[in-house]
């Protein structure tokens, strides 16, 4: 049947996805215009039911890209990252054993000092009120499922989907048509392989000059750990057993805030075991001898996982489009040997709004 045109509203910026690079996006719009006396309607569609929903991670934080967007962070009393990093350890497993490596082995970008530990998700929804206190309007719960384009092919906006479609694909009773929110230019932050974000890569074949991109698996819980086995700011990651010779991966043990523990295991997409799968692997993780301990008297309260980026810089694709750009994860921007990217995305987001008002920041991130 034919469908009914879709209402929309205009804007000067849309951006697609409210995670850490997203929301710097609309942020440091709102602080450019602010310096210039200007005025600029910037719109955040986000998937999830509210912001941070969809943020999962096990995170070490550089605050390098929050003490440039926002430099007072650390006075507010409201902050998200309360809890720095006191004490770093890499350690090899065997099956019954295993090796703590000393830090001076390591270069000193892998070193944790002056890093924070906390939860992304809270510092995702502490960024989407900072924006909302700018005048960003956010919209939760209005994933993005198609690009608009205009006759020239440049973009010119997102639609959100439908509601109301049966199993069958038919339109029901309560059928509702998305809106088209159009924008002067459209910034793309859906994070890991977003389905918009594909199709844009194909179009405009921004990654031909760039290796293809490479991906894991991490599986995230969160445990609320026995007083005796806390120690705040403890940050342990792990590589060996239980995987085998053959399949990548490590895990992580992030101690943080009052008595949390976030402990997660990453498998990389080419993982093969015709009898174990990751999550079984990573729960064998959790009886090692130099790990269960600190599980002792602790209780689970929150679990998930999501796809990583791992290609590195090698595999980032051409950034800007007609009408666009990509930022975070959508271009792939983690360091894996740091094992971060938050920080890369929220300067991401910095210079995408830069470029955006006039400053060609972000031409500059990737030789195409």
């Amino acid at each position: 049947m034919a469908l009914p045109e879709r209402e929309g509203m205009d804007f000067d910026v849309v951006v697609v996805g409210a995670g850490p690079a997203g929301l710097a996006t609309a942020i440091r719009l709102k602080q450019i215009s602010a310096e210039k006396g200007e005025e600029i309607n910037v719109v955040v569609v986000e998937k999830g039911s509210e912001v941070g929903a969809h943020i999962l991670s096990g995170a070490v934080i550089d605050p390098s890209g929050l003490d440039v967007l926002l430099p007072e962070w650390r006075q507010d009393p409201e902050r998200p990252l309360k809890t720095e990093v006191q004490r770093d350890e890499f350690m090899v497993l065997t099956a019954a054993s295993g090796l703590r490596l000393p830090n001076m082995f390591f270069p000193k970008f892998m070193s944790n000092h002056g890093n924070f530990v906390g939860s992304l998700s809270n510092l995702t929804k502490y960024l989407g009120a900072q924006a909302e206190a700018l005048g960003v309007e956010i919209y939760p719960g209005f994933p993005a499922s198609e690009v608009l384009y205009d006759e020239n092919g440049a973009v010119i906006g997102i639609a959100t989907g439908d509601l109301g479609i049966s199993r069958s694909g038919e339109p029901r009773d309560d059928f509702t048509r998305g809106m088209e929110l159009r924008g002067k230019y459209t910034v793309f932050g859906e994070g890991a392989r977003g389905s918009l974000t594909k199709t844009l890569i194909d179009r405009f074949a921004l990654n031909k000059d760039s290796d293809h991109q490479k991906y894991g698996l991490g599986i995230k819980e969160l445990w609320q750990l026995a007083p005796d086995k806390f120690e705040p700011g403890l940050v342990q990651h792990t590589m060996g057993w239980p995987l085998p010779n053959k399949a990548g991966g490590g895990s992580w043990l992030y101690h943080f805030d009052e008595g949390l523990l976030s402990v997660g295991f990453v498998t990389h997409l080419n993982y093969e075991n015709p009898t174990l799968s990751p999550f079984e692997e990573f729960q064998r993780f959790k009886t090692h001898p130099m790990i269960r301990e600190v599980f002792e008297g602790a209780k689970r309260i929150g679990y998930g996982a999501r796809a990583i980026m791992e290609g590195g810089w090698q595999s980032v694709p051409k950034l800007v489009f007609p009408g666009g750009c990509l930022v975070g994860d959508s271009a792939g921007f983690v360091n894996v040997p740091r094992i971060k990217g938050s920080h890369n995305a929220i300067q991401s987001g910095m210079q995408a709004a830069g470029l955006q008002r006039g400053c060609n920041g972000l031409g500059r991130l990737h030789p195409g």
